[in-house]
C-alpha cells in the first residue's frame, strides 16, 4: 500500500508538471521581411495585393491572384483590378528566399478573396470574386518540383458562390465556413473529403452566426481536436456591419458548436494559425472602428438629397479613408486548454489584413495584404517562432 501511494504521488507530479508546461510555455516571435512580392501586369514595382491565394506545397510558398488599385485610390475614382499572376518563393538556404521566374504562371481566371488552405495534396482555393462577380469554383494548385511548373486541377464546385469565406483542413477533409453571397452573408458550414471528392460537398450544422472574413483553424483543447471559428464580420442592409469577437469550437463527433471565451476586441479579415499543442495566434485584423464610420457616411450620402450637403459628406468620407490609421499590429495568443487570451506582442511592420498566415518550417509567413483602406503592401512578413 505504501509503494502504491508513492507511485501515485510521483505519477500525479509528472501529470501536473505536463499540464503546467502546456499552460505556461508561451511562444515568442521575431519578425523580419522575407521578400517583396514581384510586380505584375507590366508594373516596375509591386504595390501588393489584397485577398491573394497563398499556401505551401512541395517546399515552396505560392502567392497568386489578389486585387489592388493600380491607378488611383477608390475615393479618387480608382478602379479595383483583379489579378491572375502566380509567384513562387523558394528557400535557397536557411533564412534566404528568392522568387522563381513566374512569367508563365497564371490562375485559371483573375480572382481575389477566395478561401485557401494548404493540404497534403496541394493548395485548395475556394470561391472568390472578380469583376464578373462571385465564384463557386474550386481548384487544387500543386507545385511540380521536377518540371518547375504549376499544375492546377478542378475540384467539385461549391454549393453556392462565395467570397471572403474561411477554410481549414482536418483529416484530409476541407471545412468551409461562412462567406458573402451576392446579397447576404452566409451561415453555412460545408465539408469536402479530399479522399473521395465524387460525393461532393456536404452540408454541416449551420454556424452560430452568419459571418465572413473570419479565422478558421484546427487545434486541440487538450482532450480532442476541434475546429475553431474566430471573429469576422457581417454586412447588413441599410445599417453598418457587425464586427465580432466571438469564438466557437466545432466538435466533429457530436457536430455541435460550443461557445468559448471571446477575443478581447472584435477582429475581422485578420490572419491566424494554430501552433504547438494548444495555442492559436491571431495577427492584426480590423476592429471595425473606421470601417463602421465610413459605412455610416456612405448611408448618409445615399440618403442625402441636398447636393451641397451630399458633397460635404463625400469629402468627409474621403478624408476619413485617407487618414485610415492602419490595422492594429497586435499579436494575440489563445490557449485552448485554459480558454484564456493574452496579448503576446506587436508586429514591428505594417499589419496586413485580407491575406493568410501560413506555417512553414516553424516560421509564420504573412504574404502581402491590405494595410489600410485601399493600400496594399508587397512585403512578405516572416515570423520566426521560438
Amino acid at each position: 500500500m505504501k509503494y502504491l501511494t508513492i507511485f501515485l504521488l510521483v505519477l500525479s507530479m509528472f501529470l501536473n508538471a505536463d499540464i503546467l508546461a502546456q499552460h505556461s510555455i508561451t511562444p515568442s516571435i521575431k519578425w523580419e521581411i522575407a521578400a517583396q512580392l514581384p510586380s505584375g501586369n507590366g508594373k516596375e514595382i509591386s504595390i501588393g495585393v489584397a485577398g491573394p491565394l497563398t499556401g505551401i506545397n512541395n517546399g515552396v510558398l505560392i502567392v497568386g491572384g489578389g486585387a489592388n488599385f493600380p491607378d488611383a485610390m477608390p475615393w479618387n475614382g480608382g478602379k479595383k483590378k483583379y489579378l491572375d499572376d502566380i509567384f513562387v518563393l523558394q528557400q535557397i538556404k536557411k533564412g534566404k528566399f528568392e522568387w522563381l521566374d513566374s512569367k508563365t504562371f497564371k490562375l485559371p481566371v483573375a480572382s481575389a478573396y477566395g478561401a485557401c488552405v494548404s493540404t497534403e495534396t496541394g493548395i485548395v482555393y475556394l470561391g472568390g470574386e472578380n469583376e464578373n462577380g462571385i465564384s463557386k469554383s474550386v481548384f487544387l494548385l500543386q507545385w511540380n518540383k521536377q518540371l518547375h511548373t504549376i499544375e492546377i486541377k478542378t475540384l467539385p464546385a461549391l454549393p453556392i458562390p462565395l467570397t471572403n469565406a474561411s477554410a481549414t483542413v482536418y483529416n484530409n477533409i476541407i471545412y468551409l465556413a461562412g462567406g458573402e453571397t451576392l446579397n447576404a452573408v452566409s451561415d453555412n458550414f460545408y465539408a469536402l473529403d479530399l479522399s473521395d471528392t465524387t460525393n461532393g460537398w456536404k452540408q454541416l450544422p449551420n454556424l452560430p452566426y452568419a459571418v465572413s472574413s473570419a479565422i478558421l483553424v484546427v487545434q486541440s483543447n487538450g482532450k480532442q481536436d476541434k475546429i475553431y471559428l474566430l471573429g469576422g464580420r457581417k454586412k447588413n442592409t441599410n445599417a453598418v456591419s457587425d464586427f465580432y469577437n466571438s469564438v466557437y469550437a466545432f466538435d466533429c463527433n457530436t457536430k455541435e458548436w460550443l461557445q468559448q471565451k471571446p477575443i478581447p476586441s472584435p477582429k475581422a479579415a485578420g490572419t491566424g494559425i494554430a501552433v504547438g499543442k494548444n495555442f492559436i495566434l491571431l495577427f492584426g485584423g480590423d476592429d471595425g472602428t473606421t470601417f463602421n464610420k465610413t459605412e455610416s457616411l456612405i448611408l448618409n450620402i445615399n440618403n442625402e438629397k441636398d447636393k451641397i450637403k451630399k458633397q460635404a459628406l463625400i469629402e468627409q468620407k474621403n478624408k476619413l479613408q485617407m487618414a485610415h490609421p492602419g490595422f492594429k499590429p497586435e499579436v494575440l495568443l489563445y490557449n485552448t486548454i485554459t480558454n484564456h487570451w493574452q496579448k503576446l506582442s506587436n508586429i514591428p511592420f505594417a499589419s496586413a489584413a485580407t491575406t493568410s498566415a501560413i506555417l512553414w518550417d516553424n516560421c509564420i509567413f504573412i504574404p502581402s495584404g491590405e494595410i489600410k483602406a485601399g493600400v496594399r503592401t508587397p512585403q512578405i512578413l516572416l515570423g520566426k517562432l521560438k
